[in-house]
């Protein structure tokens, strides 16, 4: 697949995990990216095995003079030893942006997106979207972040605030490894398709967006079937072990 590629400039670079860099980028011509909520670039390099490029969400609300990506460490991956090397002021390649993974026009009563790792940054895109969803149609949404501990928890900040002063918007976080010790009414311990049961999730009202590990994904995708959600109603972007 061929890809028509621009110049970007890193115009900041910011830890927001003990482990994951937040890198923000501007076009080179000064133009906005042009790009929905739930969109995905890619991040082109070249190194001593060749060249190659990786995928990553944008993490940020369009229409700001940046666009953001969030990045988790892999032993030895090629992407990681180049992103995590870049500096402001440097330039990088990036196509884009591209993906299915977006807020149709279509009634919905809630929305569930759930996240794991990194894979819930198009839901921080998504928050000023679904807010005025939310305002417009009375839709309710449900965010469900499954990491290790909360430490690990990216962008934990926004994802609270918007809580917080939007009706109808409620948080879970889940933890796989570490509870806290003294953890939040939205924390709790586990797996986050976990949480799946007590949301008494609804085929024939709700619609559910999956993103980040492909197991998570796989196994969710088996219960909501099982219960009768049909294709149609469930969304998922895999974060693949190539964005290493």
């Amino acid at each position: 697949m061929a890809f028509d590629t621009f110049p970007a400039i890193v115009t900041g670079t910011r830890m927001v995990t003990p482990t994951a860099l937040c890198l923000a980028f501007r076009r080179q011509d000064g133009q906005l990216l042009d790009f929905k909520p739930g969109h995905f670039i890619n991040v082109h390099f070249e190194d001593q095995q060749g060249e190659t490029h990786r995928s990553y969400s944008v993490a940020n609300p369009p229409g700001e003079d940046h666009f953001e990506i969030a990045v988790a460490p892999v032993e030895d991956g090629r992407a990681t030893r180049y992103l995590f090397g870049l500096k402001e002021g440097d330039k990088v390649n990036i196509s884009g942006p591209y993906g299915r993974f977006v807020l149709r026009e279509e009634h919905c009563d809630r929305y569930v997106l759930v996240g794991t790792g990194t894979g819930i940054t198009p839901y921080r895109a998504m928050l000023p979207q679904l807010a005025r969803r939310m305002k417009e149609n009375h839709a309710r949404v449900d965010v469900l972040i499954g990491v290790r501990s909360r430490e690990e928890f990216l962008f934990a900040d926004d994802f609270l605030a918007a809580a917080q002063v939007t009706p109808g918007l409620r948080l879970h976080a889940r933890y796989s490894r570490q509870m806290p010790g003294l953890p939040q009414s939205y924390e709790s311990q586990g797996y986050v398709q976990g949480l799946f049961e007590e949301l008494e999730l609804d085929p024939e009202q709700d619609i559910v967006y999956l993103c980040g590990n492909p197991n998570m994904i796989d196994e969710a995708v088996a219960w909501l079937k099982s219960r009768g959600f049909p294709v149609k109603r469930i969304r998922r972007e895999k974060y693949l072990s190539a964005n290493a």
